[in-house]
């Protein structure tokens, strides 16, 4: 038992790895279309690549998504209208006309009979409602056939077989032919056009039902292509029924009913691609970037954002494919950049792009689009830092979309009659999505602990906190901190390393000389030497605590670890020379391990720069008379001691720029040291 556990303490690292690499795949494979994949690609107007097609089973070719717009369009134009009668209503009009007779008016202002005139009136208003009144003008002929519906029935007639209020007048007309009787017609239309209410209605939830009914029942199919059947020879151009044959089968492959076999085999098949790009994934990072490979914390955030690329792209397939490009795919090779460097950034936008050409439509297009739009990025956005800079980058990405697929059109179609203008505005809300990557790269600082290039541009900022208190309590260690940062910055610049990482690395590194300053000499007044009291070996210890107390200061101000690796590093394991010469002065059997500083060595390029920077400007100042053949020899013995104690072995920096960084440390320091003109007095 004490064997298993000291095995996974051992390798609890790699276990940690393997259980990521098979929740990422099991994620990935989920969110994967489980149907199967067509396997020919092919563009409209373009010739067939491939052998003769014939049909591998029988299948119906789909009506075009034009055609099914069309016949829905006929349907709504002809649809036959529902209306409404109430019965309710015709009950309530004769009980307002009757009520309106019922006046004692009536018989002394005509001298006619009352029970005749409203009997008259009664059947003019029945003869209204037998065949129902409107009020309102709808858009129909007179000829158009409707539907009536009076209870549960329901009878087609004329539009023109409805009355409106207009018709009481013929009506009266016809009820009364003598022309004598003007006050009684008078009277009746009155009192009509007072009762008289509309009772038929359009019925648009019923029209709208019978509309919606005849759409579904709407044939999608337009014919049918029996198995063996050829397709489309080789060299054939892709082109009208020919390509919507082809849309058809692929439609038909991938939406087919698999059988339990079949879809095991399909998840077998997608276990190997996928754990195959993982595999890439891991192969990469051990073999070109093993201190990330050996951070699980970063494994797992490039990890992270892979699946969330995936997740999000196949929502947005499932929702409508047409918006899959508003999904801003940049941000992950952008994000990766401004935390790790360009070429995992492109590596990792490249692998993910080939876990989604299984989920999008049109997957040439849309890899060439992407993988164009991630080199962009990362060539593009340098120092994101600079708000100005990402919203430029942002611009160029958008301008490679709109061009790019501009171009893909025109190959496609032959012209630009028929270009889709919308998709122009989903590649303008992808860039203005990318714009979210500033919040998103300080949620991740939080969620992750990692450190960005805009977090070091807000540490490098002289008036923080704990920059604020090195200048107070060990002015000499804060200025001496301020010119290595200038040389180790110029250095970084010239290498191409990360500028702004040294720069900050230089103005930390040495913030555990605030808890002792005087025992360093840039903070030594009046030439006042606190080493004079106390033995070497003691000294030696001040001395070398100095690196132990700023990693405790570092972790108490929240330091980024990335900033903590320039403390531990700056002096790698090299000697506390001056005290260990004077203890061997007074004792030859001395032991170099007690005036040794802990490490570890740099492993950077940027710690590298900062210990050379660090060691020549420190010896700048015992310099006497400086010219610039005493510079070029002491910066030359300095970094060429440290290379010989083997202090640039874990850095991953070449001859060649150790030997580009000395030149830039000459230039800088003959710039500082160089003589000036004597004003007379």
């Amino acid at each position: 038992m004490n064997n298993f556990f000291a095995l996974f303490s051992k390798n609890q690292s790699l276990i940690y790895k393997g259980f990521l690499f098979i929740l990422s795949t099991v994620l990935v494979i989920y969110l994967l279309p489980k149907g199967g994949q067509f396997k020919y690609n092919f563009q409209k107007g373009k010739p067939w690549q491939y052998e003769n097609l014939y049909a591998p089973f029988s299948f119906t070719i789909k009506k075009d998504a034009e055609t099914l717009e069309e016949e829905k369009e006929t349907i709504r134009e002809n649809a036959t209208p529902y209306f409404e009668y109430n019965s309710d209503i015709v009950t309530e009009s004769q009980s307002n006309y009757t009520e309106l007779f019922n006046d004692a008016f009536v018989d002394s202002l005509y001298n006619v009979s009352k029970r005749s005139v409203k009997n008259i009136g009664l059947t003019i208003l029945n003869d209204l409602y037998s065949n129902g009144v409107i009020d309102e003008v709808y858009p129909y002929e007179k000829d158009q056939l409707i539907y009536l519906k009076k209870g549960n029935e329901v009878e087609q007639v004329a539009y023109s077989h409805f009355y409106r209020k207009e018709n009481i007048k013929n009506k009266i007309s016809e009820a009364l032919p003598n022309t004598d009787s003007v006050a009684v017609k008078a009277l009746l239309q009155k009192t009509l056009e007072r009762a008289l209410l509309a009772n038929v209605s359009l019925n648009s939830k019923l029209t709208e039902a019978s509309i919606k009914s005849e759409i579904e029942a709407i044939n999608p199919n337009r014919g049918v292509v029996e198995k063996g059947g050829r397709i489309i020879a080789k060299g054939e151009v892709v082109e009208g029924d020919t390509y919507q044959i082809l849309n058809s089968l692929k439609a038909e492959y991938q939406s087919q009913v698999w059988s339990k076999s079949n879809y095991y085999w399909l998840i077998a098949g997608y276990i190997i691609i996928v754990s195959l790009v993982f595999l890439m994934l891991f192969l990469f990072l051990k073999k070109y970037r093993s201190e990330i490979f050996n951070n699980n914390t970063k494994v797992t955030f490039i990890f992270f954002n892979v699946i969330l690329m995936v997740l999000l792209t196949t929502i947005v397939v499932k929702l409508d494919a047409k918006y899959v490009y508003v999904v801003p795919l940049c941000i992950l090779p952008l994000i990766l950049k401004a935390f790790f460097d360009p070429r995992l950034g492109l590596f990792v936008h490249v692998l993910t792009l080939l876990l989604l050409g299984f989920v999008v439509p049109n997957s040439f297009e849309y890899l060439f689009l992407q993988i164009i739009a991630g080199i962009v990025t990362i060539l593009t956005v340098s120092e994101l830092y600079r708000r100005a800079n990402l919203f430029i980058s942002v611009g160029q990405i958008t301008l490679v979309y709109i061009i790019g697929y501009f171009a893909f059109f025109i190959l496609q179609e032959g012209n630009v009659q028929l270009i889709i203008w919308e998709n122009f505005g989903y590649f303008i809300l992808c860039g203005l999505a990318t714009l979210f990557a500033h919040p998103l790269i300080y949620l991740y600082e939080k969620m992750f602990g990692l450190v960005s290039d805009v977090s070091l541009l807000e540490l490098s900022d002289t008036n923080t906190k704990l920059l604020k208190e090195l200048s107070n309590k060990a002015p000499g260690t804060f200025h001496h901190s301020l010119n290595v940062a200038n040389l180790g910055e110029a250095a970084a610049n010239e290498i191409g390393a990360n500028s702004m990482l040294v720069r900050v690395g230089a103005l930390y590194h040495d913030i555990g000389k605030m808890k002792n300053p005087t025992y360093f000499t840039e903070n030594q007044v009046n030439s006042v030497n606190a080493h004079q009291e106390l033995d070497p070996k003691e000294s030696a210890n001040i001395i070398i605590d100095h690196v132990i107390n700023g990693i405790e200061i570092a972790r108490k101000n929240n330091l980024p670890d990335r900033v903590i690796d320039f403390i531990r590093t700056h002096h790698g394991t090299s000697l506390v020379y001056y005290f260990y010469m004077k203890e061997k002065e007074q004792d030859d059997d001395v032991d170099k391990e007690d005036f040794r500083y802990p490490g570890p060595i740099p492993f950077s390029k940027e710690t590298a720069i900062l210990m050379m920077a660090d060691s020549v400007e420190a010896a700048s100042k015992s310099l006497k008379e400086p010219t610039s053949s005493k510079i070029d020899s002491f910066v030359e013995k300095i970094i060429d001691g440290q290379m010989a104690q083997g202090q640039f072995l874990n850095a991953n920096i070449t001859f060649k720029e150790i030997q580009t960084i000395k030149k830039v440390l000459k230039k800088k320091l003959n710039n500082i040291y160089h003589l000036r003109v004597e004003y007379p007095e």
